[in-house]
């Protein structure tokens, strides 16, 4: 079956102090599509672009061209049906502490004019694990809870595509860890998910596809598996008895560093040398290896790769 789009983007650019001698350009002609029911990544250092992006989904900075299609309507000529198709969880918590997340959802129904018949409070209390804090203070809520009401408000009009921008900056382990269950269980329930990270490996675990802004430019748009494929190298540490140094002429293009704890580790292009290759080189060298461990790379290093010029 052929998935929709749930957002497609088209040459969509934003100059900021176009008068000015020192124009910024936060985003250049930025295409990119996500589709119905994945749940995307969108990466950069700060300054990328991510931050413009979303507040132009969000309607609170005017695009200078190209277009912008969520859920089927263009932003231009249905600014209404595309706020109503999009969920915005911002970075920031901002609850009104003397109300109770049951309210707050309440609340936030009223303002979209969601009559009480159809409201589904209880369904997203539940959605998001605070059925059991239904009636209690903001204030009495933990960090994490706090999080997961912002994604509850987000939620009151039913979107069908939810944007959580850096949804665990200041959240502790364990709560990021529910968080990203909570999310992945919206997900599960067919909601398209948007999302803004800094720690790599959230967006590796999470994420179908992702994509990488850099200074308003899409350096790469791929899923999750081919970027990680796309890494060059491959690391082996090696716990020896006693070091002894590899001849140079044998290096041949690996990479060995020597620690004074009796560890070499050996820095290798993944298409160009076999692990065994390698060990046989350390053994050969008349070193007695006890362990050996290997380090694959990660988003870490694909992001660094991209972002790095």
């Amino acid at each position: 079956m052929n998935k929709k789009n749930a957002l497609k983007i088209e040459k969509l650019t934003k100059i900021y102090s176009k008068k000015s001698p020192k124009e910024i350009i936060a985003l250049n002609n930025l295409n990119l599509e996500v589709k119905e029911g994945e749940i995307f990544g969108l990466l950069g250092p700060n300054g990328a672009g991510k931050t413009t992006f979303l507040n132009i989904l969000a309607g609170t900075v005017v695009k200078d061209y190209g277009n912008v299609n969520v859920w089927g309507y263009d932003l231009d000529k249905n600014p209404r049906q595309v706020r109503s198709s999009i969920g915005i969880v911002p970075q920031e918590v901002n609850l009104d502490a003397f109300f109770s997340p049951k309210k707050l959802l309440e609340l936030q129904a009223g303002l979209y004019g969601i009559p009480k018949k159809d409201r589904i409070t209880d369904t997203i209390l539940k959605l998001v694990s605070l059925e059991k804090q239904a009636n209690s203070y903001a204030r009495s809520l933990s960090g994490g809870m706090k999080r997961r009401l912002l994604i509850g408000k987000a939620m009151v009009h039913r979107p069908p595509i939810l944007v959580l921008d850096e949804p665990t900056a200041g959240v502790d382990v364990k709560l990021r860890q529910n968080l990203w269950n909570n999310v992945k269980n919206l997900n599960n329930h067919g909601v398209t998910i948007i999302l803004t990270t800094h720690v790599m490996y959230e967006a590796q675990e999470m994420c179908h596809r992702i994509a990488i802004l850099n200074k308003g430019n899409l350096v790469k748009l791929d899923t999750t598996e081919n970027l990680l494929d796309s890494i060059k190298t491959k690391k082996i540490i090696f716990k020896v008895k006693k070091i002894i140094t590899i001849n140079p002429d044998e290096l041949n293009g690996v990479k060995f560093t020597y620690k004074s704890n009796n560890e070499i580790t050996a820095i290798y292009e993944r298409k160009k040398h076999k692990i065994d290759e390698i060990i046989n080189r350390v053994k050969n060298a008349g070193m007695e290896i006890y362990d050996i461990s290997t380090e694959e790379g990660n988003l870490e290093n694909v992001f660094i790769d991209l972002t790095k010029n």
